[in-house]
């Protein structure tokens, strides 16, 4: 059995941090699509194309392309948008994707008009001040009707705000404060820029090494999982097997952890393919990779969306490991190089 290819760890945090600081709520994901397709165009080898719903679907070509594979993960992250202009200026927002409140609270955001301008603000509870509100600023619960966006502008009123050239509709986006120390990558929306992360540098490893895949490989870079239907659609008829890139969550009754790569076996979806689960748990024992398996009772993938549409093809599930998921979430490069290290053994896998 032949050694895996060599990854370039700063090469990969490099890329993650990049793309972590790129803004791209689901609806929102332009930039992060073309940051990440940038990424790509530095392998000859690979082409891609976008799909209707602004996907990016990327191609490798193969050894052979008798039973064509392919992988995914999601670049579209958790977000909101503007439901309100409130009488004194500040705005009311709905959420994308299932980011809590509190998760929120305090945080620096950014709001984007319709016209190219980018505001900055703060999201705070309406009673925000401990010495004008009192016991009220802890008591108050979270939710849609007490959360507003504080902007950093001179404004009021609702028709300043407007005179902004803010609407209703506009994308909200929320600081993702990365940090790197000691292995450690501290960030917002980690979920799932980590994965996308590990399949291009995945992808690059091939690269260096002169290597093609086994099989010709698609790798859908999706852009609406948070809201269900990412990767519903976009794969090429020919493809009968798909391994699903996504973060693996942890907690309490959970087996994953930060440093390890883990394999889902069954989400609230239901079961993963058990002929694609186990030979992918072969291939991590044979190439010495560290996983854990697990099961998550309140998530779901864009494996799950591609079935419910109907889809004839087997699917699984791995992803390194990310605390706090939907909060401040954080991961560790150890779990990050199992990931790709794992992606890279089941592309040169016969």
């Amino acid at each position: 059995m032949n050694p895996l290819p060599e990854i370039n760890p700063q090469e990969l945090v490099d890329f993650l941090t990049g793309l972590l600081n790129t803004p791209s709520p689901s609806g929102f994901t332009e930039s992060a699509i073309l940051y990440t397709a940038a990424a790509l165009q530095s392998i000859p080898e690979v082409s891609y194309l976008r799909t209707r719903k602004g996907a990016l679907l990327a191609v490798f070509p193969g050894e052979q392309a008798l039973q064509p594979r392919a992988l995914t993960a999601h670049v579209d992250t958790l977000g909101g948008m503007v439901k309100e202009i409130k009488s004194n200026g500040r705005l009311r927002l709905t959420r994308i994707g299932g980011i809590p409140w509190n998760a929120i609270e305090a945080e620096g955001c950014t709001v984007f008009t319709v016209d190219g301008k980018a505001y900055r603000g703060s999201v705070l509870p309406e009673k925000a001040s401990v010495h004008v509100y009192g016991e009220k600023v802890s008591t108050t619960p979270r939710d849609e009707s007490s959360m507003e966006v504080r902007l950093d502008a001179r404004t009021t009123s609702a028709e300043e705000t407007r005179g902004l050239g803010i609407q209703v509709g506009d994308f909200v986006t929320f600081d993702p404060r990365v940090e790197v120390q000691n292995g450690f990558i501290r960030s917002r929306f980690l979920d799932d820029k980590a994965c996308v992360a590990c399949i291009v540098a995945a992808f690059q490893a091939l690269k260096r090494a002169g290597l093609r895949p086994k099989q010709t490989t698609y790798a859908l870079i999706s852009n609406y999982e948070e809201v269900g239907h990412g990767a519903s659609t976009g794969f090429p008829a020919e493809v009968g097997e798909l391994v699903v890139v996504d973060m693996a969550a942890i907690g309490e009754g959970q087996t994953s952890d930060e440093f390890h790569a883990t394999l889902c076996v069954k989400d609230s979806g239901g079961p993963y393919d058990h002929a694609l689960s186990t030979r992918l748990r072969q291939l991590a024992e044979q190439h010495q990779i560290a996983y854990k398996v697990d099961i998550y009772p309140y998530y779901g993938s864009d494996g799950g969306a591609l079935l419910r549409s109907g889809a004839d093809l087997r699917v699984a599930l791995i992803g390194p490991g990310v605390d706090a998921s939907h909060h401040y979430e954080r991961t560790h490069l150890d779990a990050l190089l199992a990931t790709t290290r794992w992606i890279l053994a089941y592309l040169l896998a016969e």
